[in-house]
């Protein structure tokens, strides 16, 4: 069925001069692609060339650790946020989460699906669902609406990496010999998100002689960001538990655009809000996942499947999110 361009214009007026006449799913697909080229790149380049896991395992590293928080960082405390206009998007952004990680948390109790799932998986696997790859998020805000959409995609960052890392980090430290705080307090996105946020709070600027320097910084960490998230890809132990598999994945890339969705109706978002929220619930699962799993004693192997698979997922669900608000514009 052909969207026509006016409907599609509508919805995306905001976004970078996009071409009169073509369907949205085309548009979407153009402008993923660059982003998952890179994905792909990672891959190809990790399983085929001399650049082998223990080349890109200490590029995760740095980017986890230092490029990726010096980005957040940068992201919001380089323009003062509109706290008043942004409210409702952020309303929606935790309740959007706070749906979803309710559901997943409730899937070990499901009448037919509960007796089928290993305790332990269910528990390393939960944040699969809900958590979110901010290095896709900051580059797809980046290309659908430049600065405002990297600042709007920040703040929903900004405050749902706290939240939803809790949450990660709740159902394994329960039967896990590792502090639930102290995994908290080491998480570097959760610190410089807070570092950011009072930083724009108390009206705080970077220097104009180090804001190029911090801007490259953030160049390098989305496209070293992406391509690790290929280089990390492995499908190896999905089979394992293969319902437990479909359940978070359906949670992540089918459930949570829907509830985005109504949330963006209820919430009265502006067009542009409403995307940036669309294309936040549809990204592919947090990278990291596996690395905190693994931390925490898990079995970090299969929930690295479950993120390549995200990954792949996310391939067809921002597209489909973000179509979503073609049939029912904001």
């Amino acid at each position: 069925m052909q969207v026509s361009a006016a409907r599609c214009s509508a919805t995306r007026g905001w976004l970078r001069r996009q071409p009169i006449g073509y369907a949205c799913a085309v548009n979407y697909a153009q402008l993923l692609f660059p982003d998952f080229s890179l994905i792909l790149i990672g891959y190809l380049v990790c399983r085929y060339t001399a650049l082998n896991r223990s080349v890109w395992q200490p590029v995760e590293s740095l980017v986890y650790y230092f490029l990726f928080p010096t980005l957040l960082f940068y992201s919001i405390i380089r323009s003062p946020i509109d706290w008043q206009g942004t409210s409702n998007l952020m309303l929606a952004g935790v309740g959007t989460g706070l749906t979803a990680i309710a559901i997943t948390y409730t899937l070990p109790h499901w009448p037919l699906l509960g007796k089928r799932l290993d305790a332990r998986d269910a528990a390393a696997s939960a944040q699969v669902a809900f958590r979110f790859n901010s290095f896709i998020g900051l580059a797809l805000a980046d290309r659908l609406a430049g600065a405002q959409g990297l600042q709007l995609i920040s703040v929903l960052i900004g405050v749902c990496v706290p939240l939803f890392n809790i949450a990660a980090v709740y159902p394994m430290a329960k039967g896990s010999q590792t502090g639930f705080v102290r995994e908290l307090m080491r998480n570097p996105l959760i610190l410089a998100t807070l570092a950011g946020l009072s930083c724009n709070l108390m009206g705080l600027h970077l220097p104009a002689v180090v804001e190029p320097t911090i801007a490259r910084i953030g160049q390098a960490s989305i496209a070293l960001g992406l391509m690790s998230a290929g280089a990390g890809m492995q499908l190896g132990l999905l089979t394992k538990s293969l319902p437990l598999s479909i359940s978070v994945l359906s949670v992540r890339h089918v459930l949570t655009p829907l509830i985005a969705l109504v949330a963006a109706h209820w919430l009265r978002l502006s067009p542009l809000q409403a995307s940036i929220l669309l294309t936040f619930s549809a990204l592919p699962t947090a990278s990291t996942c596996y690395v905190l799993a693994a931390r925490m004693g898990y079995n970090g192997a299969y929930v690295a499947g479950l993120v390549t698979l995200s990954t792949i997922c996310g391939v067809a669900s921002l597209p489909f999110a973000l179509s979503l608000l073609a049939w029912w514009p904001v």
